[in-house]
């Protein structure tokens, strides 16, 4: 038996992964108000490309927004992407999290251009979205597959934001989330031995 199955099985109840997504996505929330009420204090700590500072900003941009209708637009696949991975267990949610925040931060901080400031919880979206997508086909687990063609069916379309184009949308953060999506998938499910 895998450490993946052993995880599944200590892990969450449908319930209680609903519970800590929900609490998770009321911190965005809080922080959101705080960041109103200190006149926008907060979005300082997003991501500047290429600065130092930029660079440790990597792990608190994903918590901060640009306002509310950026808070509102990330809320409903913040909530139902984070709950479906949560269900796999604390190891994998940990993980796929953590990948996404990495790769989608290095990707802003690289790519984007200089002297933007980038912060929001999309590129942690795309990494959840592109896990649930692709785990499916490494561990060719027939129900991981239903849920992926279920998935796509809700939110394939936000797929579009990988590309150049939108002025103030970060393809740079959803394709560098996606990316540590998809390695998240394959190092929890594509390796030969999942277990290492």
């Amino acid at each position: 038996m895998s450490s993946l199955d052993t995880d599944r099985r200590r892990g969450l109840t449908a319930g209680g992964a609903f519970v800590v997504m929900v609490g998770l996505l009321a911190l965005l929330w809080l922080l959101e108000v705080i960041d109103q009420a200190s006149g926008h204090e907060l979005d300082g700590y997003g991501i500047r490309p290429r600065t130092d500072d930029g660079l440790w900003h990597v792990f608190s941009a994903p918590l901060l927004h640009g306002g509310w209708p950026h808070l509102a637009s990330n809320s409903l696949p913040f909530l139902v992407l984070g709950f479906l991975v949560l269900l796999s267990g604390w190891r994998a949610w940990v993980v796929v999290t953590a990948a996404a925040v990495v790769a989608s931060g290095a990707f802003v901080w690289v790519l984007s251009p200089p002297g933007s400031l980038t912060l929001g919880a999309s590129g942690v979206v795309f990494g959840w979205l592109t896990y649930l997508l692709l785990r499916g086909f490494f561990s060719r687990n027939i129900g991981q597959i239903a849920l992926a063609v279920l998935v796509f069916v809700l939110y394939g379309g936000i797929l579009w934001g990988l590309l150049p184009g939108a002025v103030g949308i970060s393809w740079q953060g959803h394709l560098g989330g996606a990316v540590g999506g998809a390695l998240a998938a394959w190092w929890l499910h594509g390796r030969a031995d999942p277990a290492r």
